[in-house]
């Protein structure tokens, strides 16, 4: 992997899909693409073929084959996941993953022959060995990627892959369930899946290596024993486990949208087979796009705001697609074409892409936020812990679907209603485990709503280690803008009665803010707080004050006062200046009537947030700090 590829920067990237121009990327986007199309492909195939030409050898019911078929595809992941992680973590990836490409050649080979022979027990070892393949690459999948992307085409990067897997799973559920119907559809199967498995192969041998992260780890064979591990390897940060949480409950909600869209085609839509191709097209579809919108919706950057975006996204019009069904108009068989021309169509179709979409936006986010948020000698073995998750949920899944809709017989469009209900619960749950989604997304929703945020300099932050940015101060949401504009958390040194707004301490206290003021207005205060900014530089924090100690009244930065010097004597840290442009005259800063009096007329206004080369401790000066951000700012104010 060419060193210069590697240390290409945000500017150099005009857009997510600059990523598959580069062999850091493209080769695995391959490689897991026709994984997944091929794992799809084959087993609707199978599955169409069980259920139509009735393979039911000694008298075997069909129903009892398939659920067998589906419980032997994902029993692996329950067997295997946590050696698989332990082995990515231990051993050089792109090596595990040439290997485990190769397998799939043969495992094709056996999966042409199951057909070819009509030999059910074969199908169902194929189906198995499928699992197993799918298990072993799952952590691999995932851990592989912060290695060669960098912190800022992380998101695009898990948004392509995302992308590139439901769109795998659109084709190979479509194109397995079509060719199956054939008259002989066993050559023709068994041909594509061996050509896509040689094709994976071939992809991968150009994925470029990727170090072990923990190659003195000692394997450990049991899964119990290390399925405990692995759970407390992700509990010892709390935001990541709850993050995997949020991972496996949204495969719980995909698993149940797409396990009963056939149904709900057939029995509510009266549809024919090509409507349950539409159906699945326009929910994958949704996903696929949402998961490309999040890199732009982001700004580049690790964006969770958008995880309860997404979480009320899908539960709304999860509501509504229950409204949509019990009010659909047709009563004639329909195929795709006709299904537009029905009553209310459009609206299912639309409640049904608008889940997908919005499910881009919660999903994305939170694999990159698992990727960035564990060590990388463990990384892989808690995507392990992610996988056992994700396959219990989907169990979860199956057995809601067969209780509600077999046992209680709600109907689909209740069913859906209940998971849409549900989602509201877990995702209420979640966020206030983990206030921080929350915050984000008020800050997001912030910089999204009222402004229009460009930046400039920003790169001038350090990704890690202590520093504390000095930025003028112009309205009361100068602190949500800044943090919504840098990719790291930020702890803001700010006035106390600013910190004690209701609604915007929430954001505050949830973000470690430390509430100052003068040594004269409350010493303890004071003092409390200058303990507090010397712990979190030595902590290695990134920290912004205002230095001017107050808001401008006139929109002319006011002096900056000398506590900034104080605290860089105390605990030497780099200095970042920071200019906001564009804020004053708005409805959160002193121009005109006054503060929250100034009309809304400057909504969707346009500001920037611009970065300064970073001042040495021994170089800062309060009033030569205040010039340069002066100078920054320019006439704009």
């Amino acid at each position: 992997m060419p060193d210069t590829e590697i240390q290409q920067g945000l500017a150099d990237q005009k857009s997510q899909f600059t990523l598959l121009k580069s062999r850091r990327f493209l080769p695995f986007f391959l490689t897991q693409f026709f994984g997944a199309l091929n794992d799809n492909f084959f087993k609707n195939a199978l599955l169409v073929i069980l259920v139509s030409s009735g393979v039911a050898a000694n008298g075997t019911e069909t129903n009892a084959l398939v659920n067998m078929a589906a419980g032997l595809f994902i029993i692996p992941f329950f067997l295997f996941s946590a050696l698989a992680g332990q082995l990515a973590d231990k051993y050089e990836k792109s090596l595990i993953i040439r290997r485990i490409k190769l397998a799939e050649i043969f495992i094709m080979g056996a999966g042409f022959a199951s057909l070819w022979y009509n030999e059910t027990w074969l199908m169902m070892l194929v189906l198995f060995a499928m699992g197993t393949q799918s298990a072993f690459f799952g952590p691999v999948k995932y851990a592989i990627i912060p290695q060669h992307l960098r912190r800022a085409e992380l998101i695009g990067g898990n948004a392509q892959i995302e992308m590139g897997t439901f769109v795998a799973i659109l084709i190979g559920t479509i194109a397995g369930s079509l060719l199956a119907g054939l008259e002989q559809p066993a050559p023709l199967v068994g041909v594509i899946v061996l050509a896509v498995a040689f094709a994976g192969w071939f992809s991968s041998r150009q994925v470029p290596v990727a170090e072990a992260k923990a190659p003195t780890l000692r394997i450990d064979y049991n899964p119990l024993r290390e399925g405990r591990k692995l759970y407390q390897l992700a509990s010892e940060k709390h935001a990541v486990l709850l993050a995997i949480m949020g991972i496996s409950w949204f495969w719980l909600i995909g698993a149940s949208y797409l396990t009963q869209i056939p149904n709900f085609s057939v029995t509510t839509l009266h549809g024919e087979p090509s409507l349950i191709a539409l159906l699945l097209s326009a929910f994958t579809v949704g996903i696929a796009i949402g998961s490309l919108l999040c890199e732009r919706m982001s700004g580049h950057k690790i964006e969770i705001g958008l995880v309860p975006f997404g979480a009320l996204g899908i539960s709304v019009f999860g509501i509504d697609l229950f409204f949509a069904g019990l009010g659909y108009g047709g009563t004639e068989a329909v195929g795709a074409m006709g299904f537009f021309a029905q009553p209310g169509a459009m609206r299912i179709l639309f409640d049904l892409a608008l889940i997908g979409l919005f499910g881009g936006f919660y999903i994305v986010p939170l694999y990159a936020m698992v990727q960035m948020r564990s060590q990388e000698s463990t990384r892989a073995r808690i995507i392990a812990f992610n996988n056992i998750l994700n396959a219990f949920f989907m169990v979860i899944s199956s057995l809601l679907g067969i209780f509600f809709l077999g046992v209680v017989d709600i109907g689909i469009p209740t069913f859906y209603l209940l998971i849409a209900v549900m989602n509201i619960a877990v995702g209420v749950f979640i966020f206030y485990q983990v206030p921080e989604f929350t915050m984000r997304f008020m800050i997001w929703l912030l910089s999204h709503s009222l402004y229009r945020v460009s930046h400039k300099g920003l790169e001038n932050i350090p990704d890690k280690g202590a520093a504390l940015i000095a930025s003028n101060h112009v309205s009361y949401v100068d602190a949500l803008l800044i943090a919504g504009a840098v990719r790291r958390p930020i702890r803001f040194i700010m006035y106390k009665p600013i910190f004690e707004i209701p609604v915007l301490n929430f954001i505050f206290r949830t973000g470690g803010a430390i509430p100052i003021c003068s040594p004269k207005e409350d010493e303890a205060v004071y003092k409390a707080a200058l303990e507090s900014i010397a712990a979190g530089l030595e902590n290695g924090d990134l920290l912004c004050i205002f230095p001017e100690g107050k808001l401008t009244q006139d929109g002319d930065m006011n002096e900056f006062r000398a506590g900034i010097e104080r605290i860089i004597a105390r605990t030497p840290a780099p200095v970042i200046p920071l200019a906001l442009q564009g804020l004053w005259g708005g409805f959160f800063s002193h121009s005109g009537p006054g503060v929250f009096k100034t009309p809304f007329h400057r909504v969707w206004s346009r500001i920037a947030i611009i970065g300064g080369q970073p001042v040495a401790p021994a170089e800062l000066s309060a009033p030569a700090l205040r010039e340069q951000i002066v100078a920054m700012r320019g006439e704009r104010r």
